[in-house]
This record gives structure tokens, C-alpha cells and sequence, in this order.
């Protein structure tokens, strides 16, 4: 994408190189990569919580803490890190599209900052639908990777079995609870994200001038509370992507998961996701503000 200037010297035009959804999605990426390779214990966690619902492998001593445990017992410390290579390959282009997809819209649709509440809930549902659709393949393999069901050698591999035993369909698997985890948690996060960031920095308070800081603690408070509402769709989008015979859609998911454990069976796993999410996205654009005001964007 080239823009053009005059040089006010010589009346010359030149060729003003700017890339503005290249260096989003450049700017995306590289939060992303660093986020998940940070926190990527964490979704495992909470990946073998919400698998064990349907294993009954559930004990008194369940819970995140004995988890961490068994997983290093077991698999050492670097197997809290299972699952690493899916989940980059999920998050770097995915991360990098949501983020490009979001400038684009923007300006494609003249939206100015700051967003109103609504602008922002359509933008970030818009946005992440788009990506997440996109990259289902990655996330089921993502899913296999981190329990302990499945035993892949690689994403290729992964990929080809799949494809070769269940087709498109399990390619597909959980994508209707994916983009119902997804696009909302993007649209809450953006709307909270953005409407904390407006009232913190319309205030004269000496910390605002501290951007980094400012934006991480919004992002925290705008993932707890999107990770809350979303928490359901997590749980039934990981019961279809590892048991894809036996929840086979969303409504014998829902009505499975009540019947063993009630209302608070979707909320399985909601402590290391809640977790993870939440300093995950809040590093993510943290990141970002940082690297488009480095690449000029901002």
C-alpha cells in the first residue's frame, strides 16, 4: 500500500512506503509469539482439566495446583510446554490477522478513536470471526497436542491422520463453539479494553503518562471479565475437538456436560484460562500499542 507526498522544496513526488496492515499484522505477531510461549502452561492446564470431565478422571484432589503437579511428575517441567509448536503456529498468524483485520476495518469503515461501546464489540467480534474460521485445523490440532489422548509427532502429521480418519468435518470440529468462545471474548475484551483506557486516560493522574503500565492493566481487568462470560464455550468447544463421536454437536455437548456436572461443569478449567487469557491478551496489546507507536501507526 504506497502513499504519496510532494516535496515542498522541489514540487518532486515521491513514494512514501507505508504498509500500515503489513506492520499490524508484524506488530500482532511478535505479541503473540511472545505471550504464548509464556503462558502456554496454562492452557494446557486447563486443557487436561476440562478433558478429565468426560475421562472420569476426576478426584477430590483435582484441581489446577495437583495438575501442575501430576504434569511435571510425569512429563517433567518441560512437558507444561506440550504443545508449544501447534499453539505458534495457531497464535503468530492468527494473533497477526486479528490485528490487521482490526486496522483494517477501522479504516475501511472510517471508525475513528476512541471507539464507542458498540463500534468496539462489532469490530472485535468481526475481527476474530474472521481469523478464527480461518485457523480452525490449527486449533483442533492445538487441542490433541495438549491432552493427553492424543499422540502426534508433529502438526503435519497431526493434520494428514485427521483428515485421513474423520475428513473436513474433524478439520472443522468445534468451530460453531469456537467462534462463540472467540468472537465475543474479542468483542467484550476490545469494548471493556477500550472504554477502561478512555476513562483512565481522561484523567489528569501523574500514572497515565505511563502507557505500558496503563494499557496492561486494562487489558487485565477487560480479560477477567470476558473470560467469565465466555468460559462455557471453552468447555464444549474442547469436549467436540477431543471427543468428536461422541459430541458430535453443540446441543448434545451443553446437554452432556449439565447432566454429569450441572452448571458449574461449564466451568471447567475457568482458573488457568482466566489466567492465561487474560495476561496473555493484556501482554498481547501491550505489546502491540508499543510496537505500532515503534512503526508509526499510532
Amino acid at each position: 500500500m504506497q502513499g504519496y507526498s510532494i516535496d515542498p522544496e522541489h514540487g518532486e513526488m515521491m513514494i512514501k512506503e507505508d504498509y500500515p496492515i503489513l506492520k499490524s499484522f508484524v506488530a500482532g505477531s511478535l505479541s503473540g509469539t511472545f505471550s504464548t510461549i509464556l503462558f502456554q502452561p496454562l492452557d494446557l492446564v486447563k486443557t487436561r482439566l476440562q478433558s478429565k470431565v468426560n475421562l472420569h478422571l476426576d478426584t477430590p484432589k483435582s484441581g489446577t495446583l495437583n495438575t501442575v503437579i501430576h504434569i511435571i511428575k510425569n512429563e517433567n517441567v518441560l512437558g507444561l510446554w506440550r504443545g508449544m509448536t501447534p499453539s505458534i503456529t495457531r497464535v503468530v498468524p492468527g494473533v497477526g490477522l486479528y490485528f490487521s483485520s482490526l486496522h483494517w476495518l477501522k479504516h475501511t469503515l472510517h471508525l475513528k478513536d476512541p471507539l464507542t461501546p458498540t463500534e468496539a464489540l462489532l469490530l472485535g467480534i468481526t475481527a476474530r470471526s474472521m481469523s478464527g474460521a480461518l485457523l480452525i485445523p490449527i486449533t483442533v490440532v492445538k487441542t490433541r497436542f495438549e491432552s493427553e489422548i492424543y499422540k502426534y509427532n508433529s502438526v503435519g502429521e497431526a493434520l494428514k491422520l485427521i483428515y485421513k480418519q474423520e475428513g473436513v468435518r474433524g478439520l472443522s470440529s468445534g468451530l460453531v463453539p469456537t467462534l462463540l468462545r472467540d468472537a465475543p471474548y474479542s468483542g467484550l475484551y476490545l469494548t471493556f479494553y477500550t472504554q477502561l483506557k478512555n476513562i483512565v486516560t481522561e484523567t489528569d493522574i501523574v500514572c497515565t503518562k505511563l502507557s505500558a503500565p496503563i494499557h496492561f492493566s486494562c487489558g487485565i481487568l477487560a480479560g477477567i471479565f470476558a473470560s467469565i462470560v465466555t468460559q462455557p464455550a471453552d468447555v464444549i468447544k474442547t469436549k467436540m475437538q477431543l471427543y468428536p463421536n461422541e459430541f458430535r454437536d453443540v446441543r448434545v455437548a451443553v446437554f452432556r456436560v449439565y447432566k454429569k456436572y450441572g452448571v458449574l461443569g461449564y466451568f471447567k478449567g475457568i482458573v488457568p484460562r482466566m489466567l492465561r487469557r487474560t495476561l496473555m491478551t493484556a501482554m498481547a496489546w501491550t505489546v502491540y500499542e508499543e510496537v505500532t507507536k515503534f512503526m508509526g501507526l499510532k
